[in-house]
């Protein structure tokens, strides 16, 4: 063998060897961001009883539509008297406002005026019954059953579980003599579920009034990301990942006109073909996708959770992440993470089969990752589309902020979490979908979502579903969560 040659593979054969070894250091040097915590004792419950309160208030109907004001309204009213009938602790040292005639407003006053004060959000509309599906219910969706080991009917996971828990830690702490050092504030909104709408007469109402008032909140909790088990390949114990930011929302209404006249004689560029070619364009030239901010922050937290080649994988991004990212973009959900993501969700065009249309629309709509403004993303379809006679009309929001994983108030989530679902691993996660905590950004120094319900992959399809449940155990659980995080924060001053 040459020298040369023996030296070329000597310096190729050391180079693999010094690259492993980096990658095992780099693997190996990231510890476990996990928070170890002391065994806590769940406080006492009645666990039957909470679960027969919550089936109580799954059987008001308040369904919400995308119209500005709810169609029953009788339904959020009669839920209002319910929850002043089984929560007389709260409704006596609570003060409670209607804000916008339908959504609640409820302040616990704490010991020390120079605290923030912080912010637990629900709303107590839901959404409607998809017509066509009553039959695949196991239980009429508004009968509130319980059976099974489950509370069933809409809302009992969206979101009046949420809703019920909060108000049931908080009857429990005033039951046993507990004071919090700082205000605590429980929004519970009417109109989160009215589509493109949601939020706009409950939480940003409340938003305002707050902000009228000089509050500057600490943090806001709202429903979110969940507790999962089998849903992340490669974990076996369940996950429990907290939104530190939400995807913004943007929807493009295209428009393309043509001269209308008989099918026979069509022209050249008809308004179907113009308005075809745009949407093909926008579907096949998506937003780039990366792994940063929320979801680098989610896989540098899980990484060291893993065992083998995964660890190796999410441990070593600045070398596989245009790997990782590759097999993550075939999977819908993950895909979510990585980009803004292109919809083609609604068309219209024509009346007739031998007849021309003057004019064909459509809607797209875009869930914009944090870093990507509306303005950024329009110009981006303007460009794919490449066709001046498109019509473009805009209509949405910013993404979120991205909240601290860094301060002490997403420390006592992560905190509250392990106490009560012991073993499970916490990290921040990305809110791909809408909620109404968006109005609090103004008023708020981070904002988290999170909903304390345990989810397996055959639960996913009950969120806004049929069949709707949640298990009365994990009822149980939520009403405990709540109660440790509100402990944790409000009565211990953040412990550490």
């Amino acid at each position: 063998m040459r020298p040369i040659l023996r030296s070329t593979l000597f310096a190729i054969a050391a180079g693999v060897v010094l690259l492993i070894a980096l990658l095992m250091y780099n693997t190996l040097r990231q510890s476990s961001r996990q928070l170890q915590v002391a065994p806590v004792q769940s406080i006492a419950l009645d666990d039957s009883a909470a679960a027969q309160r919550l089936a109580g208030a799954v059987r008001i109907s308040t369904v919400t539509y995308d119209a500005p004001q709810p169609a029953n309204t009788d339904e959020f009213l009669r839920l209002h008297r319910y929850l002043e009938q089984h929560f007389p602790q709260v409704h006596h040292a609570l003060k409670r406002e209607i804000v916008n005639q339908y959504s609640l407003l409820y302040t616990w006053r704490g010991s020390d005026p120079s605290a923030k004060p912080i912010l637990l959000m629900a709303h107590h509309d839901v959404v409607p019954i998809e017509p066509g599906t009553e039959k695949d219910w196991l239980h009429a969706p508004f009968a509130g059953v319980i059976q099974d080991g489950y509370v069933w009917g809409r809302g009992a996971w969206d979101n009046k579980g949420n809703l019920m828990a909060m108000l049931e830690a908080v009857e429990w702490m005033i039951a046993h003599g507990m004071q919090p050092r700082q205000t605590i504030y429980l929004a519970f909104g009417h109109d989160e579920e009215a589509g493109t709408r949601n939020g706009e007469d409950g939480a940003r109402a409340i938003a305002a009034l707050l902000k009228s008032r000089g509050i500057r909140l600490d943090f806001v909790l709202n429903e979110g990301l969940l507790i999962t088990q089998g849903v992340m390949t490669g974990l076996d114990g369940p996950v429990a990942l907290v939104g530190i930011a939400e995807k913004g929302y943007l929807t493009l209404a295209l428009n393309a006109h043509a001269t209308a006249g008989h099918s026979s004689m069509p022209p050249s560029r008809t308004a179907i073909g113009s308005l075809s070619v745009a949407l093909a364009r926008l579907e096949q030239q998506q937003m780039p996708a990366a792994i940063r901010d929320a979801a680098a922050e989610m896989f540098a937290c899980v990484a060291p959770e893993f065992t083998g080649i995964n660890r190796v994988l999410l441990s070593n991004l600045w070398l596989f992440e245009p790997a990782v990212r590759w097999q993550l973009e075939h999977l819908p959900s993950a895909n979510a993470m990585l980009r803004t993501t292109t919809a083609l969700t609604l068309t219209h065009a024509g009346n007739k089969e031998q007849v021309l249309p003057n004019h064909a629309d459509a809607k797209v709509n875009f869930r914009l990752l944090p870093g990507d403004t509306q303005q950024a993303v329009t110009r981006h379809a303007r460009q794919a589309i490449d066709d001046s006679a498109i019509n473009i009309d805009t209509k949405g929001w910013e993404a979120s902020p991205v909240s601290s994983t860094d301060s002490a108030a997403y420390r006592a989530i992560h905190r509250s979490i392990r106490e009560v679902f012991a073993g499970t691993i916490v990290a921040p996660g990305l809110m791909v979908g809408a909620t109404d905590s968006r109005f609090m950004s103004d008023i708020a120094d981070n904002i988290y979502r999170f909903s304390p319900v345990r989810a397996a992959p055959d639960d996913l399809p009950r969120f806004h579903g049929s069949n709707e449940r949640v298990s009365v155990a994990n009822y149980a659980e939520m009403i405990r969560f709540y109660q440790r995080l509100l402990s944790n924060v409000a009565l211990d001053g953040y412990v550490k």
